[in-house]
């Protein structure tokens, strides 16, 4: 049956589809009780980390061997270059090393100094790949 208002039709549907009953693959079908997914999820999604979980740490993250000068520094022989980065800037910070006028440069004392390439002052952006050589 259909109804027609204007350029809209709307078609109403007296009988209803018939559903389909039947055996259902089993990949399909649901558990009975909603506590047995509640067991599964949370059995899969368990948040302590297992032995095999572990990551090895890779790139500016596995520690390597510094320099010499740059254990002055930091006071490690073997340290990842992100934690050389943070000890450097604790260095600077505790000394009192950055200029008052522009805080973007670092005015070197004899410790930096040997870092540095003996250079008197050094532009934060700088300082990345200035360490660079000492990782050995």
């Amino acid at each position: 049956m259909a109804v027609s208002s204007g350029t809209f039709s709307t078609f109403l549907c007296i009988k209803p589809a018939p559903f389909r009953v039947g055996p259902t693959p089993s990949s399909l079908r649901l558990a009975s009780h909603p506590a047995q997914l509640r067991a599964v999820t949370s059995a899969t999604a368990s948040s302590e980390p297992t032995a095999t979980n572990k990551r090895v740490p890779r790139g500016i993250m596995k520690p390597r061997p510094v320099s010499p000068e740059m254990q002055d520094v930091v006071g490690l022989s073997e340290i990842p270059r992100t934690q050389v980065l943070k000890r450097i800037w604790a260095y600077i910070k505790e000394n009192d090393l950055q200029d008052p006028q522009n805080k973007r440069e670092i005015l070197c004392d004899e410790k930096l100094k040997k870092i540095f390439e003996g250079r008197e002052r050094v532009g934060f952006l700088e300082i990345a790949k200035l360490i660079g050589p000492h990782f050995l």
